[in-house]
């Protein structure tokens, strides 16, 4: 598939290029840990959510609302699922990611055709915020790499809540969750929405 830059204007549907001094962030970011094999999400890190770093995030980008700074780590090349939350997101990364994004204003029925889904390659150094209406999930790295992303959302999003039997796709506080019925996510009971094919990069 196409890998689009986030600098192209088709990205404008889904996010915006954020500028600004991420230098401080981007270091800490380095020291957070590699899993050898899959991902590692963490909603909050303590070492990322620095006084000053955390209220900048928050009075900068988000209203002076509650923020969470944390990171997902690892090796993935397959979209497996697609997720949303009421909020936008923060991601950056010292090395170049691909993020796999879709338009919440694309699922019929409960479902996603994946066909629908646009690949964007951001580039080392660079923060984008992903608007609350794009649909996305786990980074994938360039040409089999590994990746640290930087995500940062409104606070508690993301946490373990009792699943909800009037929305299945409710899979965590705040986080509506898509799996294609390949992932793991699907074995272990999520709603599969995600039709066609599991995208691989």
């Amino acid at each position: 598939m196409e890998i689009i830059d986030v600098h192209d204007p088709r990205f404008l549907q889904f996010g915006r290029v954020l500028q600004g001094d991420f230098k401080k962030i981007l270091n800490l970011l380095q020291a957070t840990p590699m899993p050898e094999q899959g991902t590692i999400y963490v909603g909050s890190d303590p070492q990322l959510e620095e006084a000053d770093i955390l209220s900048s995030f928050s009075q900068n980008f988000y209203g002076d609302m509650p923020v969470q700074v944390g990171y997902c780590n690892g090796h993935n090349q397959k979209l497996n699922c697609l997720e949303y939350h009421k909020g936008n997101e923060i991601n950056m990364a010292n090395e170049d990611f691909i993020l796999l994004l879709a338009s919440f204003f694309d699922i019929e029925n409960g479902k996603l055709d994946t066909s629908k889904v646009v690949a964007f390659r951001v580039p080392a150094g660079v923060a984008v915020e992903v608007y609350a209406t794009s649909l996305h999930y786990a980074p994938c790295g360039i040409h089999g790499s590994g990746f640290k992303t930087l995500v940062v959302l409104p606070r508690n999003t993301n946490e373990a809540i009792p699943l909800n039997p009037r929305d299945p796709s409710l899979w965590a506080r705040n986080k509506w969750l898509l799996a294609h019925p390949e992932s793991n996510e699907a074995k272990a009971g999520a709603y599969v929405g995600l039709v066609g094919e599991n995208i691989e990069i």
